[in-house]
Formats: structure tokens, sequence, C-alpha cells
């Protein structure tokens, strides 16, 4: 069973979530959450597999909760927002939020979403993974120097970290490269280590601001 712990302010739209989510043989609502406190607490108490995370939310807001929910390897984080691209966005997916889901998203999108969260892969198409991207890399100043750890990669592990920055998912680096899905998965996990960042959208990000090859 994939564990979810459910955070918005407004109890109609968690009640909305919990329902939806209740629907999936293989997902359980373990908590719901009103703030960033209770959602922080929730996740190290349960120990979910994946918080939902609405980013506008009174006292510590969900940008924060998911800095230090993701900084502890409590749970991944799904975001939750009324907008397609904006800053609260941002700062959830540099604050290590795995990618963003739209509440207006249907059912079959939003329990499909948890799945792909849970089992470490990313949520978004890649078209728009690539415009997330590039909309926040161009909010940010060119590094000066090369990122830490990029020196320490393989060159597999660069291979796919160009891949994360194009927006694929597993499957779909792993047909790129010619290898199976969890030796994807493990470059993955290693890659994400030696950047020192939590998520692949983290990752995604570094790729995008490397120069080209």
């Amino acid at each position: 069973m994939i564990r979810v712990v459910v955070a918005d302010d407004h109890s109609a739209i968690r009640s909305g979530l919990s329902m939806i989510l209740a629907t999936a043989d293989d997902i359980e609502v373990v908590g719901e959450a009103a703030d960033g406190d209770v959602a922080l607490g929730q996740a190290r108490a349960l120990r979910p597999d994946v918080v939902l995370m609405d980013v506008r939310m009174p006292g510590t807001d969900g940008i924060a909760a998911t800095r230090e929910i993701t900084a502890a390897g409590l749970a991944h984080v799904l975001v939750l927002t009324t907008f397609d691209i904006d800053e609260y966005v941002f700062g959830a997916l540099q604050a290590g939020a795995s990618g963003f889901l739209l509440k207006s998203a249907t059912a079959a999108e939003l329990t499909a979403a948890v799945r792909a969260v849970a089992a470490g892969d990313g949520v978004l198409a890649p078209q728009v993974t690539r415009t997330l991207i590039d909309a926040f890399a161009a909010t940010r100043p060119v590094p000066a120097r090369q990122p830490a750890g990029i020196g320490d990669l393989t060159d597999r592990e660069r291979e796919v970290l160009d891949c994360l920055g194009d927006g694929l998912t597993n499957q779909q680096i792993a047909g790129r490269l010619f290898i199976g899905e969890t030796t994807v998965k493990t470059h993955v996990s290693r890659v994400l280590t030696k950047l020192g960042v939590s998520s692949r959208v983290q990752a995604a990000i570094i790729a995008r601001e490397l120069p080209a090859s």
C-alpha cells in the first residue's frame, strides 16, 4: 500500500482528495494536515510514502515543510497548486518536491501521480517538465562554476542526468540508454546523492544549467 498524507488548509479540498485516493486499492490516506507544521509532524510520525502538499497554507507554509520533509528523507512530496507555474511552485521544487499537480486534475491523474512519485519517478509529461525547468532556470543566475558533485559522476550517470534534464521518466530513460528500469533507478539515486539534491526535478534543473557538451 502507498501511504499518503494530504496537506491543505481547506477542509473540503482535503476531504475531496482523500475520498478520491480512498477509491484506489493500492493507496491509503493515513493522515490529513491543515498547515505545514502538522504536515511535518505527521510525516515524522507516520512516515508516509507521499505527502500531497498545498504550498499556500497559514503558519509554516508548504515550501518550508517540503524542505524539511525532503531534507530528512521522510517522504516524497507532490505539490498541489491552482496555478500552472508560479513562484510558489518554483520554491517548492527548489525545496525538493518531486513535482507538482494542479488541483483541477482528474481522479485518474491524481492517483497516477501519487503512484509515480511513490515509485521515485516524475509526474509530469516531458514537454511540461522541460517548460517548467526552463522557466525556473531563467529566473536564476547562471552558476559561476560547475555545481558540486558533477565531476564525481560517471559517464553513464552524466547520460542519466542529461535524460533527467530532458524530463524523461525512468521508463523513457531505460529506452534511450538501452538499460533496465531497475538499473535506471540505481543510477538516478546515485546522481541525486552525488549532486546533494533530494529530487529528480532539482537534478534536472542542474542539468539544464550546465553548458552544452
